[in-house]
């Protein structure tokens, strides 16, 4: 849904760290010249170091991809373990198979294969991913390795990525011998914030976007930029959520409001707006002279529950809008805008109401809007003042099924999609319950909560115990 919105190939903000949308920032740059140089010159020991999310496995595996054919390269990622459990992944991932044997044997078995390497021309290259989480006495084995060397080059070549923490392990005195081996030290730093709007342009462009309408403000972009701290994870968890948000709300291109949203939603603090619930400018109904104070906005997850049953209803259509999630989507925004309170307006003040009448796709279903005014005698004046318009809503009365002999998850999705709130509950419950279908507790606190918007009471007493059913 959101990549057929917007014209995009593939998701550009991934969590996954593809090296085809590697940003080659000043600093990431310079960290990967210094680490193909030492790997060229065959240094020992290279170290990389950087911040959580600062895109060290995506540039490390581009490095690699670099090598191909010309070294034999291993990938090791798991470091919580011992030296021998270390030395046992490097070989089999060097293809020799573990017979169980003890730590002297494994040596021998891994000169041989740095010797047939040399043999042929090849380095053999090791990396060490979170290397921050190697124990002092792993760490020292690693610098042991280093003596599979001839009279004129290492044998192996080893780098080690990790968190600021790797730094100081490698500061501490009993160490010396390791520090003393590093050759290169590379760093990657925080984006700008001209480098979060290019790195931010890049992936666009990788995936697709043609850039007719800037996908952000530059409010928002801003606003990313500021809140991300230009680190690379931030930055796509933020942009992700927004794509999301934007493409329920119909924003083809991405203002400040729904950035912000999306920075609450991820427990960022931003400054301005420490109120959740507060209406976004572009969404506030533009107030007259109003008789009573205006009560606040309708509360901040029913359009996040309104985004996840139209994704969940896309997840089992085959990701296109077919008929059902047209209905659903329209239904689901008009319900959001009526539910937004009862906003005190003069008659002569503009409103977002929905329109009085709303016909569904295909005229399969009609929803009415009746507006029904309050009004206050103005003992001075004697004539009426329209003080609201409250937009009640009328939905089609299901007919009662037996809902509780109903396991076939296939059946309740179709009823689901036909805004039935029993289907919604006994659906999740199947969720929750994890028979019929694999247990699913995001899936099922979605249909509940848009189950108990509909005023449904089995909704709410399977909300009340979900902490404890739901594992």
């Amino acid at each position: 849904m959101v990549l057929d919105y917007y014209n995009l190939k593939e998701q550009p903000f991934g969590v996954t760290p593809d090296p085809g949308y590697l940003y080659l920032s000043a600093s990431h740059s310079e960290a990967l010249a210094s680490l193909s140089y030492g790997i060229r010159s065959r240094r020992g020991f290279m170290s990389l170091i950087a911040k959580p999310g600062m895109g060290k496995t995506t540039t490390l595996f581009h490095l690699l991809r670099q090598l191909e054919g010309s070294a034999r390269t291993v990938f090791l990622f798991q470091t919580l373990c011992s030296p021998k459990a270390l030395l046992r992944d490097l070989l089999r991932d060097l293809g020799v198979v573990d017979d169980g044997g003890d730590a002297g044997r494994m040596h021998e078995q891994l000169n041989r294969v740095l010797l047939a390497e040399a043999r042929h021309g090849r380095r053999v290259v090791v990396v060490i991913d979170e290397a921050q989480n190697l124990e002092d006495s792993a760490l020292e084995w690693l610098r042991m390795l280093s003596n599979f060397e001839t009279t004129s080059y290492k044998l192996m070549q080893i780098i080690l990525a990790g968190q600021p923490q790797l730094r100081e392990k490698l500061a501490s005195p009993h160490l010396l011998q390791l520090r003393q081996r590093m050759s290169i030290c590379a760093r990657l730093h925080p984006f700008s914030e001209e480098e979060t709007h290019l790195y931010v342009r890049h992936r666009l462009r990788v995936a697709g976007y043609d850039f007719k309408t800037p996908l952000f403000t530059p409010q928002a972009g801003a606003l990313i930029a500021k809140y991300s701290e230009g680190i690379p994870r931030n930055i796509n968890n933020i942009c992700f959520n927004a794509l999301s948000l934007g493409c329920v709300l119909k924003q083809k291109s991405i203002r400040e409001e729904v950035v912000r949203e999306c920075l609450h939603d991820l427990y960022f603090e931003v400054e301005g707006a420490n109120d959740r619930d507060e209406e976004p400018a572009e969404r506030k109904l533009i107030p007259g002279r109003a008789s009573k104070p205006t009560p606040a906005r309708e509360p901040w997850w029913r359009r996040r529950v309104a985004v996840g049953v139209m994704l969940l209803l896309l997840c089992f259509t085959g990701g296109r809008w077919s008929p059902e999630a047209l209905r659903l989507h329209s239904l689901l925004a008009v319900s959001a805008a009526s539910q937004m309170g009862a906003i005190k307006l003069t008659s002569a003040a503009p409103t977002d109401h929905p329109s009085p009448t709303f016909a569904g796709v295909n005229g399969e279903r009609e929803q009415n809007t009746k507006l029904a005014p309050e009004t206050s005698a103005d003992e001075a004046s004697g004539s009426p003042e329209i003080v609201s318009s409250t937009p009640t809503q009328e939905f089609r009365q299901h007919p009662p099924r037996d809902l509780e002999q109903t396991g076939d998850p296939a059946q309740l999705w179709a009823q689901v999609k036909n805004e039935n709130s029993d289907a919604e509950v006994e659906l999740a419950r199947l969720y929750i319950e994890g028979t019929t279908v694999p247990q699913n507790c995001e899936q099922a606190k979605i249909l509940l909560l848009a189950a108990s918007r509909r005023g449904n009471a089995r909704a709410a007493d399977l909300l009340s115990n979900y902490d404890g059913q739901c594992r």
